[in-house]
């Protein structure tokens, strides 16, 4: 059985990409199968996995979407990149910009990437998407072929207001479209653990949220060490495996594998 999750936030800069491409090696360290998409345009996730130029890609997300909206034959590993860490990659690039206006006139457009998610998920344990930082039309195509959602917060006030919208927007999509659809998480990260404000705002979080959704229990640490990974194109564990981060990473990977018991 493959779990496919979409590590989603609106707003930019809260820990997305970072998460998504740590959490996967993090699996793959387990012994998981693990396919890391990169449904963003600026192709963030590619380029910190080491793919410095994203939009050279003959190969991507878009040009995979763009066949199956054309019915064309698609073959399922084509594209895939095979990263040194033991994860596999589907690129994104500004191609998905263009993509998601033409969705538009699409029919049954927000089912595009489930039925690419189709083709693929026999060969993994875990489908791990990178959503852009919109609620557009490619979010809505990952939180509708994901069985959850997980959302990285950034420890500080306006973030975690943002919130009410992005758990709206999937409320809406698990109504309308993906009825099992599952809100795996909020994590909290580039927490700043001295300070009384980062404990406030967890406090805040818990308390608006708590009741309805799970709050993890690991926090990730705001870290130089975690902001140098995307020049590297490796995972905190090979960046600085002793560290902190790795270490909160590792937690958050138990605690993935522990929603499935």
């Amino acid at each position: 059985m493959c779990k496919v999750i979409a590590i989603a936030n609106q707003k930019g800069g809260v820990g997305k990409t970072t998460t998504t491409g740590n959490l996967g090696v993090g699996l793959a360290k387990q012994g998981k199968k693990v396919l890391l998409i990169d449904a963003d345009a600026q192709g963030s996730l590619t380029a910190s996995l080491g793919y410095t130029e994203p939009d050279a890609m003959e190969i991507s997300l878009a040009t995979v979407m763009g066949s199956l909206i054309k019915d064309e034959e698609v073959e399922p590993m084509e594209g895939i990149l095979h990263h040194e860490e033991g994860i596999d990659l589907m690129p994104g690039n500004i191609e998905l910009s263009g993509l998601e206006v033409s969705l538009v006139n699409v029919m049954s457009r927000e089912h595009i990437m489930q039925e690419y998610i189709g083709m693929v998920r026999d060969y993994y344990d875990y489908i791990l998407i990178d959503c852009m930082p919109s609620l557009g039309m490619i979010t809505i195509n990952a939180f509708a072929c994901s069985d959850s959602i997980l959302i990285p917060v950034q420890a500080a006030y306006l973030p975690v207001k943002g919130l009410q919208q992005l758990i709206k927007t999937i409320g809406k999509v698990k109504r309308q479209i993906t009825p099992e659809l599952e809100i795996e998480g909020i994590l909290l990260t580039m927490v700043d653990s001295r300070t009384n404000y980062a404990r406030d705002i967890s406090a805040m979080l818990k308390e608006a949220y708590g009741s309805r959704v799970k709050i993890f229990e690991n926090i990730i640490p705001i870290s130089v060490r975690a902001a140098e990974i995307s020049a590297e194109g490796v995972s905190i564990y090979k960046h600085d495996p002793k560290g902190k981060v790795a270490s909160a990473y590792n937690s958050l990977t138990e605690e993935v594998l522990a929603n499935e018991q």
